[in-house]
């Protein structure tokens, strides 16, 4: 068995789902919505491969998944991204749905970012996202999907956030120069923009600054964050029999706040 790779279980699957017996490969799976993204995906039958950096996270995602596999690695180096999908095709023998998930976001004044925190986002959020589809490329199934995680940063511009706006821009064109690039070969290709979402990363300001929170949430037309689950429903719609004619759009799901000035 490759290092960094564990098959965590497999129950015995009841319901059938709209992708049984399909195979979902998800880069940061271990957490916030990439782990949603693989709950959801479990939920609808499919056989999951989560890949992240941190071994703890992954293993504890897995054991709440039906039949999973995870490998711990880095997006930024090519022979863990080698070895993720040597690793699901050792296990499930092919991949349906691709999800390149994994990312950074930091909140910077543009004074305060330095070179290497500049490198780290540009080498996760754009490389990362770019050479996870291009070594996906020889084991995908004709008729799969992939699917970008970008951001509604992507589409406006957002205070103290110039390097990761720009860094989700680079990925939300990739989804349409992918799409353009792979179409030939049946795969699809599409990104989805969330805007504010619950997840872990707002922690620390729910503790530490609980009016900035207020102030984000007054942008929003529907006046919440989304949820986790939401961004997944997108993703597996996405990835779904429902959206076999959608193909290079980048779907924002944003409760409005990118579409609508809230009165």
């Amino acid at each position: 068995m490759l290092d960094n790779v564990q098959i965590i279980q497999f129950k015995e699957k009841i319901d059938m789902g709209e992708f049984t017996n399909k195979v979902v490969v998800i880069t940061g799976g271990n957490s916030g919505i990439g782990e949603a993204i693989a709950k959801k995906f479990d939920q609808e039958g499919a056989k999951i491969v989560i890949f992240g950096r941190d071994q703890n996270r992954l293993e504890t995602v897995c054991k709440e998944l039906n039949q999973a596999v995870y490998v711990q690695g880095d997006v930024r180096l090519i022979p863990d991204l080698d070895k993720l999908f040597a690793t699901a095709i050792q296990n499930f023998g092919k991949i349906d749905v691709l999800v390149a998930n994994a990312g950074i976001s930091t909140r910077k004044k543009i004074e305060e970012v330095d070179e290497e925190l500049f490198d780290e986002m540009v080498s996760i959020n754009y490389k990362g996202v770019y050479f996870t589809v291009q070594r996906s490329i020889p084991h995908l199934n004709t008729n799969s999907s992939v699917i970008l995680i970008s951001s509604a940063a992507a589409h406006k511009g957002w205070r103290f956030h110039s390097v990761y706006s720009s860094t989700k821009a680079a990925v939300s064109m990739l989804a349409r120069n992918f799409a353009a690039d792979l179409i030939d070969k049946g795969i699809r290709v599409n990104a989805v923009s969330p805007g504010f979402t619950d997840t872990p990363i707002f922690d620390e300001t729910k503790a530490v600054n609980p009016k900035q929170l207020e102030e984000f949430t007054k942008g929003i037309p529907l006046k919440r964050f989304a949820n986790s689950e939401e961004i997944a429903e997108s993703v597996a719609f996405l990835a779904s029999s429902k959206a076999t004619y959608i193909v290079g759009v980048d779907l924002v799901v944003d409760g409005g706040a990118s579409s609508i000035y809230p009165l």
